[in-house]
């Protein structure tokens, strides 16, 4: 797109009565209800997939086909297949994929990577990686009360139908995951799991552990039990042969600690641990600028979650150890 040129923004949703609510609410003047058709309308400098969780790589791979820069929301997919064709679709088109994990860009994130990447605990052996959220209306099969007043009230069929990837894992345990994928290379070769349902059949309250390539395991938990007046939670450890890094978004507090006694505590303000909307969004525009900033959450960090929750709920179904 020139860059003098007044940016429009394309919207597509199949329901022609919520597409015009859409297209009246925030003045857009071209709506389409089949994506194709929209991906093709012209020139898109790039594509913001928000489908239903169990369309979104389908919907990626529209976008990466046409050679477009796409950011995919969580999950990146809801099967291991379909995460890896994506992954492969970007690498072999060399195709900008962004997946929409909000913490990844925010301070707390850089400031743990920027400490891993010192070498700061050595190799990785042992990883704990915890999440919760006051979510479990989201779960219910009910539409979650504090929503009512939503432009659109989020659909129970992506939440809590078990038949299309609705539950915890895939709706929020993702976003922990997401953000421990940026900051270890290791990939997940198999989980032992257990969840608890919710009344709508899903999982509300999750458990695993998990082995990474390296040998190292990872212990993984999530629960959408927290009372919705507290913070999100989201911490994170990281025990290697040189030492550890706590990360808790929640205290904001990113610190390594060496088997030396040698520390370093990284100085956060108040607020550099919130979900990151606004840096998140600036930063995939920025990467479709073709601007020098890293994308903190590329296919390869959205495939390694999608390969960890698929294991766990598919050992959390046959009692057993699942390989990826």
């Amino acid at each position: 797109m020139d860059d003098d040129r007044v940016s429009e923004i394309l919207v597509c949703r199949p329901d022609r009565q919520g597409l015009d609510v859409l297209r009246d609410t925030f003045g857009i003047e071209r709506g389409f209800q089949d994506a194709g058709e929209m991906l093709d309308a012209g020139d898109i400098a790039g594509v913001i997939v928000t489908s239903p969780h169990v369309l979104h790589a389908e919907h990626a791979l529209m976008c990466i086909d046409r050679g477009l820069p796409v950011m995919i929301e969580k999950p990146m997919a809801t099967t291991i297949g379909d995460a890896r064709r994506v992954t492969a679709a970007a690498r072999d088109a060399d195709a900008l994929v962004v997946v929409a994990y909000g913490w990844n860009f925010r301070p707390v994130a850089a400031a743990a990577r920027r400490l891993m990447r010192e070498g700061w605990i050595g190799a990785l052996q042992h990883a704990t990686c915890l999440t919760a959220s006051g979510t479990a209306e989201f779960f219910s099969g009910r539409t979650p009360a504090p929503t009512k007043d939503h432009l659109f009230p989020p659909a129970v069929s992506t939440w809590a139908d078990p038949a299309r990837a609705g539950g915890y894992a895939w709706g929020q345990l993702t976003h922990a995951l997401g953000l421990f994928y940026l900051l270890v290379e290791e990939a997940p070769v198999g989980a032992f799991a257990r969840m608890g349902l919710s009344g709508a059949g899903v999982d509300l309250n999750d458990a695993g552990v998990v082995t990474l390539d390296n040998g190292a395991t990872l212990s993984v938990s999530g629960t959408g039990l927290l009372p919705r007046t507290l913070r999100k939670q989201v911490d994170i450890r990281l025990h290697g042969s040189e030492g550890v890094l706590f990360v808790d978004v929640e205290r904001e507090r990113v610190e390594a600690t060496r088997h030396d006694g040698t520390s370093r505590s990284v100085g956060l303000a108040p607020g550099d641990g919130d979900y990151g909307v606004t840096e998140l969004l600036a930063g995939f525009v920025g990467l479709c600028g073709g601007e020098d900033v890293p994308n903190m959450a590329d296919a390869d960090v959205g495939r390694r979650s999608v390969e960890t929750i698929d294991a766990m709920h598919r050992s959390a179904l046959s009692g057993r150890f699942e390989t990826i």
